[in-house]
Formats: C-alpha cells, sequence, structure tokens
C-alpha cells in the first residue's frame, strides 16, 4: 500500500474474525510496522527502492521475530487499552507468535501485487505476484476499504452488549 493506513482494513477485519486463537494488538502492530521501512528509505535514502529487505519473506520474519519478542514482554500493559476498548483476551505466547508471522505476512502479500519493487522471495528478484492480472491496484485499495469497514461493522456488532454494561 502506497500508504499505511489501508492496511488497518485486512488487520481489523481477520483479527477479529480469528480474535479466539490471534493476539489482536499484535496482529494490528505486525500490519502495519513493515511500512517503517519505505518511510526511513524516504526519509534518509530517496532513491533508493521503497520495499527493500523487509518487504520480504525474509527480512519479515526477522521483524515478526522481534515483534513477538517485544509483545510477549509489553502484553501486561496493552491489556490496560484492550480492556477500555472491550477488547479483553487471555492470551498465550503462541497466540502472539502467530500474529506477529501472519500479520507481516499478510502485509507483504497485499503489497506484492503493487510494486515492482518487492521482492518477496528475496534475494531472489521473483515475484509471482506482481501484475498478475488478478487484481489490480485499485481492487486492492477497495478490497481494503471494504474489509475495514465490515471490521467496523463486525466489531460494533460482536461487543455492542459489552458497551452497554
Amino acid at each position: 500500500m502506497p500508504f499505511t493506513p489501508f492496511h488497518f482494513g485486512p488487520a481489523l477485519f481477520f483479527g477479529l474474525m480469528l480474535f479466539r486463537y490471534i493476539h489482536f494488538p499484535t496482529f494490528l502492530i505486525a500490519n502495519v510496522i513493515v511500512d517503517v521501512e519505505p518511510f526511513l528509505i524516504l526519509f534518509f535514502n530517496p532513491g533508493h527502492p521503497l520495499h527493500g529487505f523487509f518487504h520480504s519473506f525474509a527480512g519479515g520474519s526477522i521483524v515478526a521475530i522481534i515483534l513477538a519478542l517485544l509483545m510477549v514482554k509489553m502484553d501486561k500493559y496493552i491489556q490496560n487499552t484492550l480492556v477500555t476498548l472491550k477488547l479483553s483476551q487471555a492470551f498465550s505466547s503462541k497466540s502472539i507468535w502467530i500474529a506477529s508471522f501472519s500479520g507481516i505476512f499478510l502485509h507483504i502479500l497485499f503489497d506484492s501485487p503493487l510494486y515492482r519493487d518487492i521482492k518477496p522471495f528475496y534475494p531472489s528478484d521473483f515475484n509471482p505476484f506482481f501484475n498478475t492480472g488478478f487484481f489490480t491496484g485499485s481492487d486492492i485499495y477497495l478490497l481494503c476499504v471494504l474489509l475495514f469497514v465490515a471490521g467496523v461493522v463486525i466489531y460494533g456488532n460482536k461487543y455492542k452488549d459489552k458497551f452497554h454494561a
């Protein structure tokens, strides 16, 4: 995505659909953290491809490991925010690790059809997802917006009773 907030659509929708199985805040962060890379490249090294190593499954795995380790340590602090949002959940380290890897890999899969400079199977230049004709850029953007709307509806319906308690 050229604009990280688009990734919140798939993150919210799939995070709520898989709420019983994955750590929700880790999944949300994992879906957007990879885009720190293009922002750093824009700021420090204009002219370098925006989507580098961390937009590959190998680089994304490194980010996922670091994120999971941090989230395991920080979860008790995050739980206060989740209580406020009526999204409390019992967690296991396993659910954090799954959320971290699946969120980052989902990000890479959503970006790979859009950008020529993404090499999901780094060090190979092969990107089987780019420009396949199956999804256009506007299709992916629309899908992200629709998933965000669906996620908001799911959140509202699933947790409306909790807000009136």
